[in-house]
């Protein structure tokens, strides 16, 4: 599934889940299907991470900053 595709489905759960209309088992659900979606967003933009850390430093020579903020790579 393509992360806009999980994004999307992501929002659908949530307006779901806070309508409030499903059964318990349904909400369970639900919300275990969400749990594993932001799961697979966070493993692609992790990766997208990777990719834009490696294209930077092979543009510059340089290991760049971490892109969350953290200390420099080195």
């Amino acid at each position: 599934m393509k992360f806009e595709e999980a994004v999307g489905r992501l929002e659908a759960i949530v307006q779901r889940l806070e309508a409030g209309t499903d059964d318990l088992e349904a909400q369970l659900k639900l919300f275990e299907e969400g749990v594993a979606l932001s799961r697979n967003c966070e493993e692609i933009l992790s990766h997208a991470e990777g990719r834009i850390e490696e294209l930077l430093g092979d543009a510059t020579g340089e290991i760049p900053e971490d892109l969350t903020g953290e200390e420099p790579l080195r």
